[in-house]
């Protein structure tokens, strides 16, 4: 039970979280002395759980120093050691800036990412979904400076013309480091909670108490945090309360009639991060790539000589030309073959974007001259699911300059066929890089064989035997299933095109073909 306030400047007990390390994903807070939390968490010895926070005291001492100079300054709080509870090193979210008061308008909430591992790559790619209109796109990424930290991404979204209640924002944020090093995913779910438009604003604060055991007021960039109240019977509230960067924090737990009121800018709190692709160390492949090509002989009916492969996590599709800025490589097909000027150059160097989101494989225009997607335009920046069949028009203002159609959407890959003149040239498959196909594959694209990346590589799968085969320019590919007959494995995606500086004569005749 809390009593009256004394005068006397006395130093709070700072609360940890639960540190049993077979629970790494238990939040409860737990009070110095206690030896369990509240699910019956054994805790550690203070002496290990010290030790843990062992080079955290420096990042710190300069957040606390500054909230206990505000604070002082303002003559909000009594003066005195100002204590704050050691950051956790597992990987998570610090969401702030999220008010339920603006229930119905455009609200936004800033992510950042800690405590990441340090193998991971320089930009973790987040998706993120929900009910909720999120505006902005539903692709985001996280990127590392050259210090260490990562800039925070601003999620926003609004809760308009949709019923009050609780809403989910599915979060999935993908490590894809360089070659020899593993992919990691993480996911994250936020609760966000969307009041009726009159509820009253203590309704709204004890709804999100209820929906969240453990709050974190924060006040930061010169907003106020107010706690004001009194515990009676002893219970216990789990919350925390800092101030940072100008900000003043308020904890008043003598309001005298035993109601609790809160009142603060906004709303923060720390959302742990579950790994669902733990990393294996599996041997590195003997030819890594991320982009390559299968070539057949030109007089093989019935197939493009050139099946193009790509593992990224966007591919760019745009221009063919000398330092292009794409990965797939389009030009318009004539009589006579690859025209690399006239109708090529109505194709923008990049000109859509292809990419897995959390609802499959999308496609994205960001190009001058447009983009149809069987017939109409989606709008630029706006992604559109592919689906199968689906016919994609470079470009929307002279049709026929280059057409593809979705030949097939698989569990790890989509494959693109050209319609046009270049359709015995060549098709394009992307692939989801480090993403086997699945214990139950089937058979894959018709006509095609069975392929998977991973390890750095290139892989494939025969459907009936389960036998895995590393796939390099010395692999032996002539007995594999559904390999195209005399069809050769090459780690350049367009080797039958030699590059050259440009020239006069390379602008005249364009690219030289060493077929």
């Amino acid at each position: 039970m809390l009593g009256q306030a004394d005068a006397t400047p006395t130093t709070s007990p700072t609360m940890n979280r639960c540190s049993n390390p077979d629970h790494p994903h238990c939040t409860l807070w737990v009070m110095p002395g206690d030896g369990a939390c509240a699910h019956g968490h054994a805790q550690p010895a203070p002496a290990a759980a010290a030790a843990r926070q062992i080079g955290t005291v420096d990042s710190e001492a300069r957040d606390i120093a500054a909230a206990a100079a505000v604070v002082q300054a303002a003559a909000i709080l009594p003066s005195g050691p100002v204590r704050c509870a050691a950051s956790p090193v597992r990987p998570h979210l610090h969401v702030s800036g999220f008010d339920p008061r603006a229930a119905g308008g455009r609200q936004l909430l800033k992510l950042e990412l800690r405590g990441m591992p340090a193998d991971c790559a320089r930009e973790v790619t987040l998706l993120a979904s929900s009910r909720l209109r999120l505006d902005g796109g539903a692709r985001h990424a996280f990127t590392r400076t050259l210090r260490g930290e990562w800039l925070p991404v601003f999620l926003e979204f609004s809760s308009r013309d949709l019923e009050h209640g609780q809403y989910r924002i599915a979060l999935e944020l993908r490590s894809r480091p360089a070659l020899g090093l593993p992919a990691r995913t993480w996911v994250a779910t936020l609760l966000i909670l969307a009041p009726r438009l009159d509820a009253s604003l203590h309704e709204i604060h004890q709804t999100f108490l209820a929906t969240h055991k453990n709050v974190r007021v924060s006040a930061d960039d010169g907003s106020i945090a107010r706690v004001r109240g009194q515990l009676d019977g002893g219970g216990r509230l789990d919350i925390d309360v800092s101030a940072y960067n100008a900000g003043i924090a308020h904890l008043d737990l003598d309001a005298g009639g035993g109601k609790i009121d809160l009142g603060f800018s906004s709303i923060a709190w720390d959302e742990d991060l579950l790994e669902t692709d733990p990393p294996a160390r599996a041997p590195a492949h003997a030819c890594p790539a991320s982009a390559a090509c299968i070539a057949g002989p030109a007089t093989q009916a019935g197939q493009a000589r050139y099946l193009r492969l790509f593992a990224l996590d966007e591919c760019v599709l745009g221009r063919l030309e000398p330092d292009a800025m794409a990965d797939v490589l389009l030009a318009h097909h004539d009589g006579q073959g690859i025209a690399h000027e006239g109708l090529t150059r109505r194709i923008s160097a990049r000109h859509a974007l292809i990419r897995r989101g959390r609802a499959g494989y999308e496609i994205e225009d960001v190009s001058r001259y447009g983009l149809l997607v069987d017939g109409a335009w989606p709008g630029k920046h706006m992604a559109l699911p592919l689906r199968p069949g689906m016919r994609l028009a470079f470009t929307a203002s002279i049709p026929g300059v280059v057409v593809l159609e979705v030949a097939a959407v698989l569990p790890n890959g989509i494959v693109l066929q050209r319609t046009d003149a270049g359709a015995a040239h060549e098709a394009i498959w992307l692939l989801d890089p480090e993403r086997h196909p699945g214990s139950h594959p089937g058979q894959g694209a018709p006509g095609l064989p069975l392929l998977f990346h991973r390890d750095g590589g290139f892989w494939h799968l025969d459907p009936g035997t389960g036998v895995e085969t590393a796939l390099s320019p010395t692999a032996a590919t002539s007995g594999l299933s559904g390999w195209p007959a005399d069809g050769r494995f090459r780690t350049d995606p367009y080797p039958e095109l030699r590059l050259s500086l440009p020239s006069p004569a390379a602008h005249d005749h364009g690219f030289a073909l060493s077929l």
